[in-house]
């Protein structure tokens, strides 16, 4: 199977070092790729969020499968032109893809399909957010509806900057604030099938102790030896399928990877929030324990026939992800800093290795920062507390000026 993976994240590697060990891969190409990702796949240079160019060069490779990363894409309607040229596609339509496009409309289909997710109000105006700000109270959560690649939530107890971040943002949805810890678990569906992968926790503060700003994700650990038994069949039971068979009934098939972000709260399970892709950097650490080669599983989704799979194989061990990310972030990352040690981080037993998110490769070989989060150094182990002391130890080989990391991913877990 010839495979094109569109995106050039940490996300994009992760699927990439997945589907470069698949045997039935022949080829893999990525679309626009990074350093890391072309180490492991042809890159090529392509306007991601551009249908018509990414469909150009899927039919000039003979792609046998396209598969979107990012969300922007997604939205942007690309899944689309790719599956009118008859290409199979893993990822929803632009369509299908507004359940991470827009809270608001996420909301409608969770009422509509009896999804237990947070009580809220659509607001447009600064009278409507100081109303609904007031009917839940602190700690108050406020979300852009739009797409802001994991930073459009404020979560405070300053009612003035939950004012602002609304006036920033034009169109929010105010929530009632849910307690308990989050859980990120994903599904790969074709639209009826529902086939859940393992859950995973993130790290959204930049700072240990879940202090400073919310970023994209700053680690990532799974399994959660914490979580209750039976969580994964009662997800699937309650919020999964019932949002997958809603998008059908509603003529808007949803096929792809559909991620639910969970709160485990006093009064039970509830929705934060519904992405239309892979979730970085929980992807990371969940593809890491995966054993079922990858490519069938996310060709079966294109084609629906998931239905006709085996069920899906783990690692019974661990997986831990530290993200480095660059000095500034989230607020003004730098960037085209060196980074150095890249090859010493990796053990050669394949328990520990780097992937890119923010890099490219300068024209004298070295491997420069290109964004804000910039590599993400996963490690395996039979434990959370062996996967996380490979994920430090390797982390602590790389170089890269004013880069930060948090130390605490998986610590709690861990102990």
């Amino acid at each position: 199977m010839k495979v094109l993976v569109i995106g050039g994240g940490a996300r994009e590697h992760a699927l990439c070092r997945s589907l470069s060990q698949d045997p039935a891969v022949t080829e893999l190409h990525c679309a626009p790729g990074n350093a890391g990702i072309a180490q492991v796949a042809t890159v090529h240079p392509v306007d991601q969020l551009d249908g018509a160019q990414v469909t150009a060069l899927a039919t000039a490779l003979g792609a046998q499968l396209v598969v979107v990363g990012p969300e922007a894409p997604l939205v942007a309607g690309v899944a689309d032109a790719v599956r009118a040229a008859g290409v199979a596609v893993f990822g929803p339509s632009a369509e299908a893809a507004r359940l991470e496009g827009s809270k608001a409309f996420a909301k409608d289909v969770m009422a509509a399909a009896g999804v237990p997710t947070a009580r809220s109000y659509v607001c447009t105006t600064a009278a409507e957010a100081a109303k609904a700000l007031d009917a839940f109270g602190a700690p108050y959560v406020v979300k852009d509806d739009g797409l802001a690649a994991g930073k459009g939530v404020v979560v405070t107890s300053d009612r003035d900057e939950a004012l602002a971040h609304a006036a920033a943002c034009g169109q929010v949805v105010i929530e009632e604030y849910l307690d308990g810890p989050e859980v990120s678990l994903f599904a790969i569906t074709d639209g009826s099938t529902v086939l859940p992968l393992q859950p995973a926790q993130d790290f959204k503060r930049a700072l240990d102790g879940d202090q400073g700003p919310n970023t994209g994700g700053m680690g990532a650990y799974s399994p959660l030896p914490w979580a209750p038994e039976g969580l994964v069949e009662e997800v699937l039971a309650t919020v999964l399928q019932p949002t997958v068979d809603e998008l059908r009934r509603r003529g808007t098939p949803f096929s792809g990877l559909l991620y639910a972000g969970l709160a485990l709260t006093s009064r039970g399970t509830r929705v934060i929030e519904f992405n239309a892709r892979f979730g970085d950097p929980e992807t990371q650490v969940v593809l890491a324990r995966l054993r079922t080669p990858l490519a069938g599983v996310l060709h079966a989704s294109a084609t629906g026939t998931l239905d006709q799979l085996e069920p899906l194989r783990w690692d019974e061990g661990a997986a831990v992800t530290v993200v480095i990310a660059s000095k500034g972030y989230p607020a003004a990352p730098r960037t085209g800093d060196p980074i150095e040690g890249l090859a010493e981080a990796e053990a050669a037993d394949g328990t520990a290795y780097v992937l890119h998110a923010g890099t490219k490769a300068a024209e004298d070989g070295r491997v420069l920062s290109a964004g804000g989060r910039v590599l993400s150094v996963t490690a395996t182990g039979a434990g959370l507390a062996e996967a996380r002391e490979r994920a430090y130890r390797s982390v602590e080989r790389i170089s890269l000026a004013g880069g930060q990391h948090r130390g605490d991913i998986a610590l709690k877990a861990a102990q």
